[in-house]
């Protein structure tokens, strides 16, 4: 306080008035470089904290084109889908494809919707078995489970099923995982398990460390691949046939032949379609995003591996900026340009 005091006293008029000309040229030149100037801006995600990381990358792009973001609200993504649909909310950048299909049709679709360009690509998930178990009882397809003795061996708590860690209620995949477990005729031998993820998680961790037999569901970007890696400590298994529902059955089988329950996803950046449509900037930012998985699965494995907190969380995602600042200022000048066509 006291330098800008002190900058007041010795300016002369002339200064002054030499300054206002100055501030007179630059607004235009101001406004292009910061056309989010004053539009306030409310991000979504999920309760899944490795998801703040792929959110503030998004968050802090917007920043540097001048909108105000206020601090991230953890919700549902039912929730959310019918809040950024509403208008009540911006956006979310975790849009999965077609996993969300159904929750992103529900909530309006491409009516309500502004969602262009991919954010991530080659995101996988499935089903997972430890490598051991699946070596010495040759079990490759989920399938198999429909046997009652090969199922007990992933029995965790005494009632002769399989224990299958499983997702969180409400989230997309707990209706694929039940539409497939019905689908493969594995009700009567296998047990969803339900409830906090990251606890189940851990716990199929320290089971996995004391030699016993895991049955989990999983995804990438996320840590739990870096931890059980896939070849080396777990398999991922495959399913008998595509029972991925959406409007009519998904093909999940891959171009080798391989199939495993679902196809490689893509995340998308999904915001509110009226307010995308008044700030091109904002939606051509969104469109021309993109974030490796490799990035997220590193970012997420630091989050597991070390006690970070949401400062941190939010340093990794300055670091990644400031790493990628060629990519970004190109995220940027094309967001600027976009402005620029609709003004102009």
């Amino acid at each position: 306080m006291r330098v800008i005091t002190r900058c007041k006293k010795i300016m002369n008029k002339n200064t002054i008035l030499g300054l206002a000309l100055s501030s007179l040229v630059s607004m235009p030149l101001f406004a292009a470089e910061l056309p989010g100037k004053g539009i306030s801006v409310q991000p979504l995600q999920s309760t899944i904290s490795e998801e703040t990381f792929q959110t503030l990358i998004v968050c802090k792009a917007l920043e540097k084109l001048g909108y105000d973001i206020k601090p991230i609200k953890e919700v549902d993504y039912n929730v959310a889908y019918a809040s950024i649909a509403a208008g009540d909310a911006t956006f979310m950048a975790v849009n999965w494809v077609p996993l969300h299909n159904a929750q992103y049709k529900a909530a309006g679709g491409d009516k309500k919707f502004y969602r262009e360009g991919t954010y991530v690509e080659n995101a996988v998930q499935g089903y997972l078995i430890d490598k051991k178990t699946a070596e010495k009882y040759r079990i490759t397809n989920i399938a198999q489970l429909q046997d009652p003795q090969l199922a007990k061996l992933f029995d965790s708590n005494g009632d002769g099923k399989a224990d299958l860690t499983g997702c969180n209620p409400g989230w997309g995949c707990e209706k694929a995982i039940n539409s497939q477990l019905k689908a493969y005729g594995l009700e009567n031998t296998v047990e969803h398990n339900q409830g906090n993820y990251a606890a189940m998680m851990a716990d199929t961790i320290a089971r996995y460390r004391e030699g016993k037999s895991i049955f989990y569901y999983t995804w990438t970007p996320y840590w739990v691949s870096d931890v059980l890696k896939p070849g080396t400590d777990v398999i991922w298994l495959q399913v008998p046939f595509s029972a991925l529902n959406d409007d009519g059955v998904v093909d999940t089988q891959l171009p080798n032949g391989r199939n495993y329950g679902f196809p490689p996803s893509t995340m998308h950046i999904v915001a509110n379609k009226t307010w995308a449509e008044k700030n091109p900037a904002a939606a051509t930012l969104f469109a021309v995003m993109k974030l490796p998985v490799a990035d997220i699965n590193a970012q997420n494995l630091r989050m597991h591996s070390n006690k970070v907190s949401d400062i941190d969380i939010e340093h990794h995602a300055e670091g990644w900026l400031r790493a990628h600042q060629t990519i970004v200022d190109e995220w940027l000048e094309a967001a600027r340009k976009a402005t620029d066509q609709k003004t102009g």
